[in-house]
């Protein structure tokens, strides 16, 4: 039978939309779940604050009355006002090794952008950076991480065939935490320190990390502002994902870097235990037993540090707050027995990202790539 192509419009769809990842990739020991709750709450215009400013459609592929494919068209109208472009998103891509399916999955999307006015297509990206974005080019035998994409080989070899060509690619590195802090960290870190007036702030509940929530994103926005299709977080996106992500944090692995006269947040690192494997065993689902899995994950010690969220405010780049952030950080992390950090996606032009890693022992491991086309 020929591919058939319906658009997502209820509940039990948008249900199948998200699920179809988990069958897909089922039993494969790189793929690691996302939540089927939050991923629907992610795609739900009721839930999601980002709808403000962004309008989605989902598309399922079906073969023989069976779920072969599924894609989401997404245009982040922010954004492009930013970036002064026309472009349309494609996300939460996942098919099977087939032809058609493929060029109708991607033919649904790009007639739906025509029709909006749009004339590029690319990702995968999502609603925002919070989002996942990237296609695994290289690292298929890797394990993803909570915050990445992973997908099969043939993924991109079938982008290609349509005509998608390389917008941006992102590194990830596994970084492996040294015996001791390197030594021109810690004489970078006393000289900062002293030249700006800045000191180290170590939260002690979630309650005082809460009350930091919006310096900490304000941060985060004015560090990121200049990265490949990046967009603002609107204040209704900081509470939404505050609310999300704040509370699960191991308050030991948050570090800030603030102004000793004002506590001006200047520098933040958020990072998580690897929960990857815990993903896995809670395959996409907190219930009866996932949130027994993710707990332990959080809460037992782990041989790997997710670097999560790393920011600094453009006018403190480049002067030497990461030392500051990490001479905090990596004895704690020698404490609990972290041998190495995943990066997650780095965009390959970031060099003041790509250059803080020159005093660590690192491994580049994966590689994701943000594809384009033009829509005819």
């Amino acid at each position: 039978m020929s591919v058939e192509i319906r658009q997502v419009t209820t509940k039990s769809d948008l249900k199948k939309f998200v699920t179809f990842n988990l069958e897909l990739y089922k039993g494969n020991p790189y793929h690691v779940p996302g939540l089927i709750d939050d991923e629907i709450m992610t795609l739900s215009e009721d839930k999601n604050p980002a709808f403000e400013f962004c309008e989605s459609v989902y598309f399922l592929a079906y073969k023989d009355d069976k779920i072969v494919g599924r894609i989401a068209g997404i245009i982040n109208h922010k954004a492009n006002d930013i970036w002064n472009q026309k472009h349309a998103r494609f996300g939460f891509l996942d098919f099977i090794n087939d032809n058609e399916v493929v060029n109708k999955l991607f033919a649904a999307v790009e007639n739906w952008a025509k029709e909006k006015g749009m004339d590029m297509l690319h990702g995968p990206m999502g609603f925002s950076d919070m989002d996942h974005e990237g296609l695994l080019i290289e690292g298929f035998d890797q394990v993803g991480t909570m915050a990445t994409i992973y997908n099969y080989a043939y993924y991109p070899r079938q982008l290609e065939r349509l005509g998608f060509v390389k917008d941006q690619d992102w590194k990830e590195y596994k970084i492996y935490v040294p015996e001791e802090i390197p030594e021109k960290h810690l004489r970078i870190s006393k000289i900062v320190r002293e030249k700006y007036g800045l000191k180290t702030l170590k939260f002690k509940s979630r309650e005082e990390i809460m009350k930091y929530r919006h310096q900490i994103f304000d941060t985060i926005n004015k560090a990121y502002a200049h990265l490949y299709g990046y967009s603002e977080l609107s204040e209704a996106q900081i509470e939404y994902y505050s609310k999300i992500y704040l509370p699960m944090l191991r308050l030991e692995f948050v570090t800030a870097i603030v102004k000793e006269q004002d506590d001006e947040v200047v520098g933040i690192a958020i990072t998580l235990p690897n929960l990857s494997r815990a993903l896995q065993k809670a395959k996409g689902s907190l219930w009866p037993f996932g949130f027994i899995h993710l707990l332990r994950g959080l809460r037992c010690k782990s041989k790997i540090i997710d670097l999560y969220l790393v920011g600094v405010l453009p006018e403190y780049q480049n002067k030497g707050i990461n030392a500051l952030l990490f001479d905090d950080l990596i004895p704690i992390f020698k404490k609990n027995g972290i041998v190495y950090a995943e990066s997650n996606p780095e965009l390959e032009t970031n060099m003041a990202v790509q250059l803080q890693w020159n005093y660590f022992e690192r491994k580049h491991h994966k590689t994701r790539r943000a594809y384009i086309k033009r829509i005819d």
